[in-house]
C-alpha cells in the first residue's frame, strides 16, 4: 500500500490554497512527498471552472451583491463550471499519482464520488451518482427535485491529481443562491446538517472522510491520522 499524508489545514483563504496545491504537484511529481490529501475550509468564495471560463453566465448575483456579502470571485484551472465554498463546507484536494495503475480520468472521478457515498453513509445518510452528472446526490421527494450534496471539480497534470471535491456540512446553503450550481439549473443543494437536523461537528467529517479516502485508493494513512481515526 501507498503512503498517504492527510493534512488538516482549517479555514484557508482559496488563493492560498491554489497556490500550496501547484507548489504540492511538483513536490509530488519529483519523488519528495507522498500522496497528500488536504482537507480545509475556504472563506465564501465563487470559482470558476473551465467550463465556465470567459462567462458569468451561471453567476446571477451582481458584483455589488458579493462585495456586501464578502464573495470573492475566482477563476480556475478546475474542471466544470461554477461552484460557491464557504464556511462549514469540507474541501478535499488529493495531490495524488495516479500512475501506473489509475490512468484513468472517469475512474478517478468515480472514486472520488465512492469516497463521499462513504462518508455521508456514515451519517445515515444515502447519496448516489446521478447518470450524466459528476458528484454524489441525494434523492429528493417528488415534487422536489435531486439535490447534490457533494461536488468534484479536479484537474489531472501528467497524471497527477489537483483540486477535488466540496462537501457539505454545516454551510450556509444561501451562498449557492448566487449562483447556478456546476450551471444545473433543475437540481437543489443540500448539506449534511439540513439532511439530520442538526450541527455535524467538521473534525469528526474530516476523519471519516480520511479514513474512506485511504480505503477506496488502498493507502496507507500516516500515523497522527491512524489515531484521530481510531479515535474521532
Amino acid at each position: 500500500m501507498r503512503p498517504l499524508t492527510v493534512r488538516r489545514l482549517g479555514l484557508i483563504p482559496y488563493a492560498d490554497a491554489l497556490t500550496l496545491q501547484r507548489e504540492l504537484v511538483e513536490e509530488r511529481r519529483a519523488g519528495r512527498i507522498p500522496d497528500t490529501l488536504l482537507l480545509l475550509e475556504h472563506p465564501h468564495v465563487i470559482t470558476l471552472g473551465v467550463k465556465a471560463r470567459g462567462t458569468l453566465a451561471n453567476v446571477v448575483a451582481s458584483k455589488e451583491t458579493l462585495d456586501a456579502r464578502g464573495v470573492d470571485l475566482v477563476e480556475t484551472g478546475r474542471g466544470g463550471d461554477v461552484t460557491y465554498h464557504g464556511p462549514g463546507q469540507l474541501v478535499g484536494y488529493p495531490i495524488v499519482d495516479l500512475r501506473p495503475d489509475r490512468c484513468d480520468v472517469h475512474r478517478y472521478v468515480r472514486d472520488l464520488e465512492e469516497v463521499l457515498i462513504r462518508v455521508v453513509a456514515d451519517y445515515g445518510v444515502t447519496a448516489t451518482r446521478l447518470p450524466g452528472f459528476s458528484g454524489a446526490w441525494v434523492a429528493g421527494e417528488p415534487p422536489l427535485p435531486d439535490a447534490k450534496i457533494a461536488a468534484i471539480g479536479v484537474r489531472i497534470s501528467r497524471w497527477i491529481t489537483s483540486h477535488g471535491f466540496a462537501l457539505n456540512v454545516t454551510t450556509d446553503l444561501s451562498g449557492f443562491d448566487l449562483i447556478v450550481p456546476c450551471g444545473i439549473a433543475d437540481k437543489a443543494v443540500t448539506s449534511l446538517a439540513r439532511l439530520r437536523g442538526r450541527p455535524v461537528p467538521m473534525a469528526d467529517v474530516m476523519t471519516h472522510t480520511a479514513r474512506h479516502f485511504a480505503e477506496v485508493f488502498a493507502s496507507e494513512l500516516d500515523t497522527a491520522e491512524v489515531e484521530a481515526v481510531a479515535h474521532p
